[in-house]
């Protein structure tokens, strides 16, 4: 009673790591809104036919009232929210596709709510012609040197074809690198970083 619970739903978030999210907590929500219905029915037993004038127990029980459906309401709306944020912050540093464990953790809403934003970010990029997703952090220089591990052959980089052969070195433009160096890390394989940016197949 008295947001308790709601509390206690803002306490899980708080307890996890930043970017992480506990698992949806429905029964404790559900609990939530059937304090405020319970309260609501408080409020209103309290102020029917009643003088909102008049200053007795009546009117500070339902001043109680009405602040603890208020409070909830806040609570809920801040666990929403953080929640909202970090399931926008995956599309950007997990990807389209997310983890089974991920994904384990959202209730349906939440995972349509991930779609759809994955839809609007793709369709505004597509308007744009530009990939949002590569180089978070601006690049000091748009083009950089890589090294080929092993033999990939002839690939199509925008308006040139190039030949990636074992151990040579090419000149690229940092967007057409970026998809290769992602397919690497997709697919667990060490990517080494020096001087020189180097994709390993």
């Amino acid at each position: 009673m008295y947001a308790r619970r709601a509390a206690q739903l803002l306490q899980e978030l708080s307890s996890c790591e930043e970017g992480q999210l506990p698992p949806y907590n429905g029964d404790k929500f559900d609990q939530v809104i059937r304090e405020c219905e319970e309260h609501s029915r408080q409020f209103q037993s309290l102020i029917r036919d009643k003088d909102i004038e008049t200053k007795n127990e009546d009117h500070y029980g339902s001043f109680i009232h009405h602040l603890s459906i208020i409070r909830n309401k806040r609570c809920l709306m801040a666990y929403m929210y953080k929640r909202a944020e970090v399931i926008q912050s995956y599309r950007w540093n997990v990807g389209r596709v997310l983890p089974r464990e991920i994904q384990d953790k959202l209730n349906f809403s939440e995972q349509e709510y991930f779609k759809d934003y994955c839809g609007v970010i793709d369709s505004y990029m597509k308007d744009l012609d530009l990939d949002l997703t590569v180089d978070m952090v601006p690049p000091k220089d748009p083009y950089i040197r890589v090294r080929v591990l092993s033999e990939i052959g002839e690939v199509s980089l925008g308006d040139h074809a190039v030949s990636l052969t074992k151990d040579s070195f090419h000149f690229l433009r940092r967007t057409d690198a970026e998809p290769f160096i992602s397919q690497v890390l997709l697919h667990s394989i060490i990517l080494m970083l020096n001087f020189e940016c180097v994709i390993i197949f």
